[in-house]
């Protein structure tokens, strides 16, 4: 009951702080989920982790298309002259010619050692890899903008608290101005307030110049340009959190099951393994299938062609008629050469082949084996990554977690100091204002108020931010 007091005190000044704020903001005001939204449209890093994965899915689809037979077609031409092989008879020529090849082929596949199919699990589980891997750098980009965003909040509260100061101490000295004229009060009373008024602004002046660092940085992060009156929505007074119930455990095993960096480096290490089977299978033969179709062309390609006009020829012998001798006539066809059209050559001139072709590697200079070793450091690489990770994680939830307690058990503190020394603080004016206590004692009493009030704002953000990682760990993280 008595934590939930203090936190209601707490709650209540913030409140009036950033009620101050709301009245002062116009124009469009920037929530933390639009400025998360902005940063993951525009950062290039993001998008760089975009790029990688989708070349990560096109390396899946291509090793899922190399179990598919492929078909390749060539043309060949090419114009001979001087003594050569005529391509039509197959004999030496000196005549020139021109000739043209045409040929599809196509192979497939039927055995590798099972590479093939290792390779698409691989490229599948690098895919998968890679997706994890960008909402990694997302979740990383959200963080930032977190922080970004609730450091802003946090030099706007200071901002409001040194105006409030400087207020405060202007209204002192002017008072004192009034009495100095009728003599009422000592002139090294009024010096000290002047010198207080003076550093209450200067101090304004450093939060303001850090307020507008801290924009600088967030907008940076949203790659949009820098605008000096941009206004943030601030949290309010119900969106500070109470103490974070979990656990180191309980938020180490939560941040095991869904964090993606944790699955990114399991399905590296399951894609590396898969990278050595498809190594080793590259030892084994390769069985393929293969067809081709073939035809060709010669402009030396000729035939007889019968021109159907029979000619009366002697033979050279005779027959007897009585005592005559006749001479003996035969009819005999006349021949003429005729080039053979070029898609006529191409039809008569079609051939086809197909068969299996086994491919045994012997020797090839080690290097199938030497990729199968290479393989093998990748997936020890690949482990020590994994294990380095988890390592690597349980120390981040183990002092992200101290740090939350931490930052909550200071905050609860300084909710008692800011309430002393605001009771204090408004003793001492009444004490100042009837001349009872000196300037010294006022200004004491003063910075102390300011100062915790300062390291009360501090506080409160740092512990927002803390519970927000120990969130973004588990899987929880949200921007409402």
């Amino acid at each position: 009951m008595q934590k939930r007091k203090i936190i209601s005190i707490g709650i209540a000044l913030f409140g009036m702080v950033l009620g101050a704020q709301a009245q002062d903001s116009s124009g469009q005001v920037l929530s933390l989920k639009e400025c998360v939204e902005i940063a993951l449209k525009n950062n290039f890093d993001v998008k760089v982790s975009e790029l990688q994965a989708e070349r990560a899915r096109v390396s899946w689809q291509q090793a899922r298309m190399n179990l598919l037979p492929n078909l390749n077609a060539s043309v060949d031409h090419s114009q001979n002259k001087g003594r050569s092989i005529d391509p039509f008879t197959n004999l030496y020529s000196d005549q020139n010619n021109q000739y043209a090849n045409y040929n599809a082929n196509s192979q497939l596949t039927l055995f590798s050692g099972l590479a093939l199919q290792n390779a698409i699990k691989q490229n599948s589980l690098a895919y998968d890899a890679s997706n994890m891997e960008l909402q990694q750098a997302k979740d990383n980009l959200t963080l930032q903008v977190i922080l970004a965003y609730l450091q802003v909040l946090n030099n706007q509260d200071q901002v409001s608290v040194s105006r409030n100061q400087v207020e405060t101490s202007r209204k002192q000295v002017e008072r004192l101005e009034i009495l100095d004229k009728e003599g009422a009060v000592a002139p090294s009373q009024l010096a000290d307030l002047r010198g207080t008024l003076a550093n209450d602004e200067l101090q304004l002046i450093n939060t303001e110049q850090t307020l507008e660092t801290s924009k600088i940085s967030l907008v940076q992060l949203m790659n949009v340009p820098y605008d000096r009156g941009m206004k943030l929505q601030p949290l309010t007074a119900d969106q500070m959190p109470a103490i974070y119930e979990a656990d180191v455990e309980k938020i180490y095993q939560t941040a095991e099951a869904q964090l993606a960096q944790i699955k990114a480096v399991d399905l590296r290490e399951k894609s590396a393994l898969k990278g050595v089977r498809a190594a080793q299978g590259r030892l084994w033969p390769t069985l393929t299938l293969y067809g081709s179709v073939t035809t060709n062309y010669s402009s030396t390609g000729f035939t007889q062609v019968n021109l159907n006009n029979p000619i009366t020829k002697t033979t050279g012998g005779y027959v007897l008629d009585g005592t005559s001798k006749l001479d003996v006539l035969v009819d005999q066809d006349q021949f003429a050469q005729q080039k053979i059209k070029y898609v006529d050559q191409l039809k008569n001139n079609y051939y086809t082949s197909f068969g299996l072709n086994l491919q045994v590697p012997i020797f090839n200079a080690f290097r199938v084996r030497n990729q199968v070793k290479l393989a093998k450091i990748d997936y020890k690489n690949a482990q020590y990554q994994e294990q380095t990770t988890r390592i690597r994680l349980k120390q981040l939830v183990e002092q992200s977690h101290l740090n939350m307690t931490s930052s909550y058990a200071k905050y609860l503190k300084l909710v008692d100091q800011v309430k002393a020394f605001t009771e204090s603080f408004r003793a001492a004016e009444v004490k100042f204002n009837a001349g009872v206590i000196t300037s010294v004692d006022y200004q004491v009493t003063k910075n102390n108020l300011d100062r915790s009030t300062i390291a009360l704002i501090v506080a409160r953000y740092d512990y927002v931010f803390r519970t927000k990682i120990l969130d973004y760990l588990q899987g929880q993280l949200t921007l409402q």
